[in-house]
């Protein structure tokens, strides 16, 4: 099969590039486009791949603040049209999916979100803290691209969404449909310990922003004056260790080493913001933990109530309390976890995906799908 992967930015290592590896393993011969190609900044492993970055990466400092050359990314994706090829595979959060291949080429979106700061602009602007002047300022230019963006959505001949929450945005936003496959999770490298190894602390995995509403956990344990580890870090920390309390400790940055078992010896894991999907999640249940979770987004995908963890439905303190007071860590099966994450493997969802291709490429013969 001839094809090529298209991927936003490789400027930074995170669940898009989880994703990336997955398909780069599966596709080994596949060429990979991408906006921006800064090899320091990636795992060294990717310069074993064919990676052919697009004449933005030469723009000056694009790879330290991407977001300053937003209006240009839609024009360099448009340019991209690979000719003579069975499949294009983009997995998209940003502009990649407005390549145009050539007619006859199918053209597969793994989609992790629609563009963030387009469809959900206010919230974007928000979370970030930029001035409310700024924001009235970028709203014809944001207007134009969610145009772009729209019609580029409309040349996709099939949506892949990460989740059910990834799933509805794709409908509201881009008016398609699409199939869900959840993105890859190395499972198997969280082990389990035993319960006598464990210890009475609750854990917090996340970046330190302020829509991973770190400071729910934070007020929620104090009030309950449960341990609870936070490990991340992020521009939100000065203000969340200023609310915690004598039983929360801040961590920082964990290595990748220590982390499994970081996680295996919690009590359970924490999840107070709302998720696309959300990775740790499963890390945890991999690793024999359940998870109290925010029940809205991806945790509706990788949190089952009575299961694998339990849900709060409102993202207050009051919730999450009380959610936590009902909560029993020890009333779930480590083995029935890791059976739980296990869907969620790096080896199921590459065997998914290659069957989702070929379901569609056979369809493209079969329909003749407009190009």
């Amino acid at each position: 099969m001839k094809g090529a992967i298209l991927h936003d930015w490789l400027n930074q290592r995170g669940g898009a590039e989880d994703v990336l590896e997955a398909i780069a393993a599966e596709f080994p011969n596949l060429p990979i486009y991408t906006s921006i190609h800064q090899p320091e900044s990636v795992p060294v492993q990717y310069r074993e791949w064919d990676i052919r970055p697009l004449w933005t990466n030469r723009l000056p400092g694009i790879a330290q603040s991407h977001m300053r050359y937003l209006p240009l990314y839609p024009l360099a994706w448009s340019h991209v049209r690979p000719r003579g090829l069975d499949l294009v595979l983009s997995n998209k959060s940003g502009f990649c999916h407005g390549a145009r291949p050539a007619r006859g080429t199918v053209h597969v979106c793994y989609c992790l979100t629609p563009t963030r700061y387009l469809w959900q602009y206010d919230e974007y602007m928000a979370h970030e803290g930029y001035p409310k002047a700024i924001v009235a300022l970028l709203r014809p230019l944001i207007a134009g691209l969610r145009k772009w963006d729209f019609a580029a959505a409309q040349r996709v001949h099939q949506f892949i969404a990460i989740s059910r929450t990834v799933q509805q945005r794709i409908q509201r936003f881009y008016r398609r449909d699409s199939t869900i496959l959840h993105p890859p999770v190395d499972v198997e490298r969280f082990p389990t310990v035993a319960a006598s190894e464990r210890g009475e602390y609750y854990l917090v995995v996340s970046r330190l922003i302020p829509y991973k509403r770190i400071d729910l956990a934070i007020q929620a344990a104090n009030a309950l004056k449960v341990p609870l580890k936070i490990a991340g870090r992020g521009r939100d920390e000065r203000r969340l260790r200023a609310l915690a309390g004598p039983k929360v400790e801040f961590l920082g940055f964990v290595e990748d080493a220590e982390l499994p078992v970081l996680i295996a010896r919690c009590r359970a894991l924490i999840l107070p913001g709302l998720e696309d999907f959300g990775v740790v999640p499963v890390q945890a249940q991999a690793a024999g933990r359940p998870v109290l979770a925010y029940g809205a987004g991806g945790a509706l995908d990788t949190v089952q109530p009575g299961v694998s963890g339990a849900h709060f439905n409102e993202q207050t303190v009051d919730a999450l309390v009380a959610a936590w007071q009902r909560f029993d860590p020890d009333e779930y099966s480590p083995q029935q976890l890791r059976e739980k994450a296990a869907q969620f493997s790096i080896p199921q969802f590459q065997s998914k995906l290659r069957a989702l291709i070929e379901q569609t490429l056979q369809r493209f013969h079969s329909e003749a799908l407009p190009g």
